[in-house]
């Protein structure tokens, strides 16, 4: 069978489903981390509070709690990376006995459709978890540098070099955030692209619900109005 077979065995709204579910986790990455300013989003409004953490790190003796946090978040990146991991490696065992994955799709769809159709739709899962793996593998890997800068920060507050070290510390943090943020908007996808083998119908409602649950915690959730009412109180 070649490419041209293949693609004839998904309709139009099997493509435009796709596509929609890409605009959307595309979409949605691109209005979180561009937000405007007159109403931005909970991870810009975090990334502040990363580069006043970093200034208050220079001024702060002990710096054991600073540490204690990156701790922390590399323990959840390369928690959500192991899980990506077992995600790519269960969803390629599933492709490798993908008869029984159709036996269980055809009785949910009562449709009847070549076993190269649901392996697509599988494969769009392992896309995900892919991109979500690399994601925060990296950002791990920036938590370190974000580490081995923070020790390179004189104790001295007074130093000239304290403050622009941890400024760029800060800048990393930052950095890292994005790439974890990322990776889970990817799980969050890929979670979503499960529907697909329910029908094209479903990709497009659980891409839409998925892409709203994400702005909404964004840009209309309570921790949101924390963070702007705590921004607000630093200002007045």
């Amino acid at each position: 069978m070649n490419i041209a077979e293949r693609l004839a065995l998904f309709s139009m709204l099997d493509y435009v489903a796709v596509g929609l579910l890409a605009v959307l986790w595309l979409g949605s990455t691109h209005l979180i981390e561009h937000s405007p300013k007159v109403r931005p989003s909970t991870s810009s409004l975090m990334a502040q509070y990363r580069r006043e953490w970093m200034v208050q790190f220079v001024h702060r003796d002990p710096r054991i709690f600073d540490s204690q946090i990156i701790a922390q978040l590399r323990q959840g990146t390369a928690f959500f990376a192991s899980g990506s991991m077992i995600a790519i490696g269960g969803a390629l065992a599933l492709l490798g006995n993908a008869e029984r994955l159709r036996g269980v799709a055809e009785e949910l769809t009562q449709t009847d459709a070549p076993l190269i159709v649901w392996e697509i739709k599988l494969f769009l899962m392992v896309l995900f978890a892919a991109n979500a793996f690399l994601k925060f593998v990296w950002s791990h890997r920036l938590f370190g540098y974000c580490s081995v800068l923070m020790a390179a920060v004189p104790n001295d507050p007074g130093d000239p070099v304290a403050l622009p070290r941890a400024t760029k510390a800060g800048e990393i943090n930052i950095i890292a955030a994005r790439a974890y943020n990322r990776g889970l908007r990817s799980v969050y996808f890929g979670i979503a692209s499960v529907a697909w083998l329910a029908g094209a119908p479903a990709l497009i409602l659980a891409g839409l619900f998925t892409a709203g649950v994400i702005l909404r915690r964004e840009f209309a959730s309570q921790s949101r109005e924390v963070l702007l009412a705590m921004t607000d109180s630093t200002k007045t």
